[in-house]
């Protein structure tokens, strides 16, 4: 997109979005308008608290400070107030305080709690005859409650000598007692029948709070507004009646302000709303251009990155800076040393610095001409080279796995260190990279050394074939090509590149290097290997066939059925592979067709070491081919 497209298209973005913003701010305004008819009459009589967990006050009850003594009944026990510290307050004459935790305004009752202290002293002699409060009457019905008259308890108190403290020990007022003297307590003429001779009248205390307790519910029996409230209604003082303590039911008003008021908060709202959208816009233009310019840096670095990675000519003096003067070396071959090197900050490289004494160059030109017309994901990539007199190299992608070699061939006594799972995905992977060598390039491409240390794994381990040092170009029409030496690596060379007793050499010549490969994954160990104990398995292969031919264990640690199955299909594809004529072993494609499917379609191949023994298979039976083949031959394409 070009950056006047862009500008074009933000602009109409902002027009867009303005005009979203007063649509929406005209409509926080209609809103703010019905909202604010919605809010309750504003005057001193609205609930008030004293704190937000302690229970609301609105009538009988009234706020004192807060709410003014008409919103209240006219009776000193219905003035509430608030601490110090926010809780609410009911005070009694002679400075008796008790917390209020509930109120019940339908049931009419309330919840009260004594702080501490002694509340026989605070009841001692006080006069609560004017108390609105009375202990609730339990077994009488809502309507029968109301109708009674508060009830009171009625408590005498005499003072008596230490030595009668166990006759009276029950009714021992403990916070009035003293050392010397005990302070008893008989409710209601209790006391008649109990010698009290040494004893004095103390007092006497006419109170429905219980003394003996520090939580108390209690009732309120007039006014009643219990039915207003049951009905959802308001409750407050008749003003039409001369008593001036009757009650009567309201309804609650809703619609009950004024429009300057309603206009106020209609204001406030929309004010609000404006506020918040121009925020947003704002906070949304921010996004935006942080959004572009972090796309701008994004493509730059792209570019940057994807311009390092085509295939590029150095200087040497490019290959010295990129390899940080050739400080971190990765390996050592025949054909030359590796080396770890860095194109930016971001694309790691791997460097091959090629042996100037070593061949004519054909090494070089086999590389840069094959790898050159390669993309495949299991195909390491060329990213660049250098030709400078007689300096040369190639650059490659970085994979920091390094080969297949150092995981199928563990150290003795060590788990491979690789699952089946991830063997048989590297197999496939290995097997596709080939097919696409043999069939999806422009001209066929021929490896010739198939082998782990040519197989590289990536971070995930996907595997990538690598050196095309010995790779020849042919055409896809035909079938073999000429040589006059064998190239490749000994244990990997097929036969007919050896002898041509076996036929021509053609692509079906990376498929027995291929075959080799799959073996020595399955057996986690060199193909010829003359340390083991027994000669019989000096030749992997062969024993291998031999195993497999007769259903015996292969002597390979395996954990499950799933396990045994993997290894068994790649040791029947390798040994598919492996067969000594060329037109015996599958094509790439079949290859990894076999690979992908089912075990058990897979058919046993002919015995490849036995030339005179008849083939063996899996059900069924395959004719042996004769000796002399004839492949048409091609000249190499230089």
């Amino acid at each position: 997109m070009s950056m006047k497209l862009f500008k074009a298209r933000f602009t109409s973005g902002a027009h867009k979005l303005v005009r979203t913003m007063l649509i929406y701010s005209l409509f926080c305004f209609i809103l703010a308008v019905d909202v604010a008819e919605a809010v309750p009459i504003q005057d001193d009589c609205k609930v008030r608290r004293c704190n937000h967990q302690d229970p609301p006050v609105r009538f009988p009850f009234r706020l004192e400070g807060q709410q003014s003594p008409h919103c209240g009944y006219p009776h000193p026990g219905f003035q509430l107030s608030c601490s110090e510290n926010k809780q609410t307050l009911l005070k009694i004459p002679r400075s008796l305080e008790l917390l209020v935790k509930h109120i019940d305004y339908e049931a009419q009752r309330i919840d009260l709690y004594f702080p501490g202290g002694c509340l026989w002293r605070q009841l001692l002699d006080l006069n609560l005859s004017a108390f609105p409060f009375a202990v609730e009457q339990q077994g009488f019905s809502r309507l029968k409650a109301r109708r009674s008259q508060p009830a009171e308890s009625n408590y005498t108190l005499f003072e008596c000598s230490s030595q009668e403290k166990a006759l009276y020990k029950r009714y021992r007022v403990a916070c009035l007692s003293t050392p010397g003297s005990q302070i008893i307590a008989f409710t209601s003429g209790a006391y008649y029948g109990f010698n009290l001779l040494n004893c004095s009248y103390f007092g006497k205390i006419s109170t429905p709070i219980s003394p003996y307790g520090i939580r108390f519910q209690l009732r309120w029996y007039k006014p009643d507004c219990g039915d207003c409230e049951a009905q959802g209604r308001g409750c407050r003082l008749n003003n039409n009646n001369s008593t001036k303590e009757q009650t009567e039911c309201f309804y609650i008003p809703k619609n009950h302000i004024g429009l300057g008021e309603r206009l106020m908060v209609a204001g406030i709202v929309s004010g609000s709303s404006i506020a918040a959208a121009i925020a947003i816009a704002v906070g949304w233009r921010y996004r935006l251009d942080k959004k572009e310019k972090e796309s701008q840096v994004k493509i730059e670095k792209f570019l940057e990155d994807y311009k390092e990675l085509k295939p590029s000519r150095y200087s040497y003096a490019d290959i010295k800076r990129i390899t940080n003067h050739f400080k971190d070396k990765l390996g050592q071959g025949g054909y030359g040393t590796v080396f770890k090197g860095r194109l930016s900050s971001d694309v790691l490289v791997a460097v091959k610095v090629l042996n100037n004494f070593k061949g004519n160059g054909e090494e070089f030109i086999n590389e840069v001409g094959s790898m050159g017309r390669i993309h495949h994901v299991n195909v390491t990539r060329l990213v660049g080279f250098c030709a400078d007199g007689y300096d040369r190299a190639l650059v490659y992608e970085y994979l920091p796995n390094e080969s297949l070699e150092k995981f199928i061939f563990a150290a003795e006594g060590k788990d491979r260190s690789l699952s089946w799972e991830k063997l048989q995905d590297i197999a496939v992977g290995v097997a596709k990279g080939i097919e696409y060598l043999h069939q999806g390039c422009e001209q066929r491409i021929l490896h010739f050394d198939i082998k782990p240390h040519n197989i590289l794994l990536d971070h995930n381990f996907n595997p990538k074939i690598s050196d095309f040092g010995l790779a020849k170009l042919c055409s896809k029409e035909q079938s073999a090509i000429s040589m006059t030496t064998a190239r490749g690596t000994m244990g990997y060379i097929a036969p007919e590149v050896l002898s041509r007793n076996f036929g021509n050499v053609s692509y079906k010549s990376d498929v027995y290097s291929f075959g080799m490969l799959l073996l020595e994954m399955v057996g986690g160990r060199k193909n010829i290997d003359v340390t083991v104990e027994n000669t019989s398995q000096v030749y992997f292969p062969e024993w291998a066939y031999d195993r497999l031919d007769k259903g015996e264990e292969f002597g390979i640690r395996i954990e499950d059925d799933a396990q045994t199955g993997i290894a068994k299909k790649l040791m029947i594809v390798g040994l598919w592979c492996i067969q000594w004529y060329p037109v015996d072993r599958p094509s790439m494609k079949v290859v990894v067709q076999m690979l992908e499917g089912e075990l058990d379609v897979l058919t046993m191949p002919p015995n490849p070491f036995a030339s005179t023994d008849p083939p063996k298979t899996m059900g069924a039976t395959t004719p042996r081919k004769p000796v002399n083949r004839d492949l048409p031959t091609i000249s190499e394409m230089e």
